[in-house]
């Protein structure tokens, strides 16, 4: 049943944009909010066809696809689309064990004593969490979840904002007006790379367009989905572009090219204590739901195309009734393969986070790689199959600019990332995961 209004779409974009992405914003700064904003009312749109208001739904990004575009393109938007949600799990399941370990070793990240903390038990810890919620039957069930995760996010971006003032103050009061923004050396060659990289962390800040068609699909029939998920777009992406724009320029005032990867972890900030820890608290839960967010199209996915093509299996496609005692006959329903399937797939991406625990150059990867596609491609091309414009058109020539600028875009921060990948395998250990 679809009970969603402008309010839990909000919830669910900001859940999904502001997250870990705002934390590696310090040194990443730049605006593609406007881009984002403008191909993610062109999706909208997407969700019906032919008519954006009255036309049959699509269900999945995937649906909007084939029915605009069909063929070979339908295919590379599922490649892109859940390669892209399954790394997105898995970047959430290391950003928020680090939070985890943060809390956990608070006295030793900030005090003086060096630190040897592993983030492998958190990564098993926020793992089990996620095997229960994995349950959740589908996206319609997350609003509240969403709702709580995003007050968490908007709640840790303010205290690094907050954070990030002090230090700019101080700085000033102590070295006569003047803040410290170059306090290491960085050779011409590293600076480009890290422009590159950081260019990917920016487009993966902005990377809800993966789930934009899904969580369209929760909303009610009126007013007109296209129109209360364009509203929901223009909240959510200009409620996070304001903390990206404020976190990243005020907080490359108070560290400049020392700027940690993560404002909140211990190269960042080492007081208050008791603050930092309210904070990384506030992380970890956050992406508790953003797991949630990114991770049910996938389940869905598969479920549904698991039904489709075995429907006389009584295993995957018959749910069974379960009686609580002692709860006046309380009952809930369970599908045995969902919850082989769901499970197994925790455990997968915890395993692929503790064998890939590195945050910055693993968070710009899935923002290059899925940039273009899926936020600008697709959209500008199902738009211009909708409204029919004409090729070597002056719209057509703009669009298709545009999605030029995107690719080169997309293009460079992919080897920026890939870049910082290979150095950060030069002193990697499995297994050993240090926060």
């Amino acid at each position: 049943m679809r009970t969603g209004t402008w309010v839990t779409a909000s919830a669910h974009i900001i859940t999904a944009v502001i997250g870990s992405g705002v934390l590696s914003l310090a040194w990443a700064i730049a605006q593609l909010g406007w881009i984002t904003l403008f191909t993610s009312t062109l999706l909208a749109d997407a969700y019906r066809h032919p008519d954006p208001v009255t036309g049959q739904r699509n269900y999945t990004y995937m649906d909007a696809v084939r029915a605009h575009l069909g063929g070979l393109k339908v295919r590379f938007c599922g490649v892109a689309q859940y390669s892209n949600l399954v790394g997105v799990t898995v970047g959430y399941t290391i950003t928020a064990s680090i939070s985890m370990e943060m809390v956990r070793g608070s006295k030793c990240f900030h005090g003086k004593d060096k630190c040897h903390a592993s983030t492998t038990l958190d990564m098993v810890v926020f793992g089990c969490i996620q095997l229960i919620l994995c349950q959740v039957p589908n996206f319609h069930n997350l609003s509240r979840l969403s709702i709580l995760a995003a007050v968490m996010s908007l709640t840790y971006s303010l205290i690094g904002l907050g954070l990030s003032i002090v230090k700019v103050a101080s700085a000033k009061l102590n070295e006569g007006g003047e803040t410290r923004t170059t306090s290491a050396t960085v050779s011409e060659a590293q600076r480009l790379w890290r422009i590159f990289q950081a260019i990917g962390d920016i487009a993966f800040a902005y990377a809800y367009s993966t789930v934009l068609i899904e969580i369209q699909d929760t909303l009610k029939s009126s007013p007109a989905e296209n129109k209360t998920m364009k509203r929901a777009s223009l909240v959510g992406i200009s409620t996070t572009t304001i903390f990206y724009l404020l976190c990243g320029c005020v907080g490359y005032a108070a560290f400049g090219e020392d700027a940690p990867g993560d404002l909140l972890s211990g190269t960042g900030f080492n007081h208050p204590v008791w603050l930092l820890n309210v904070a990384n608290v506030c992380v970890a839960i956050h992406l508790i739901g953003a797991y949630q967010v990114f991770a049910q199209p996938i389940f869905s996915f598969v479920e549904t195309s698991c039904r489709q093509r075995w429907p006389e299996v009584k295993f995957v496609s018959t749910d069974h009734q379960i009686t609580i005692p002692f709860l006046g006959g309380m009952s809930f329903h369970v599908n045995w393969f969902r919850v082989v399937w769901r499970s197994a797939y925790v455990a997968v991406t915890t395993v692929l986070a503790m064998v890939l625990p590195f945050f910055n150059v693993f968070l710009g990867l899935i923002g290059a790689v899925s940039f273009w596609p899926l936020t600008v491609y697709f959209p500008i091309e199902m738009y211009i199959a909708r409204a029919k414009i004409p090729k070597f058109s002056v719209s057509w020539m703009c669009l298709q600019a545009l999605s030029f600028v995107c690719l080169l875009i997309s293009l460079i921060a992919a080897a920026g990332s890939v870049e910082g990948l290979v150095q950060s395998l030069k002193t990697y250990h499995p297994f050993k995961n240090e926060a």
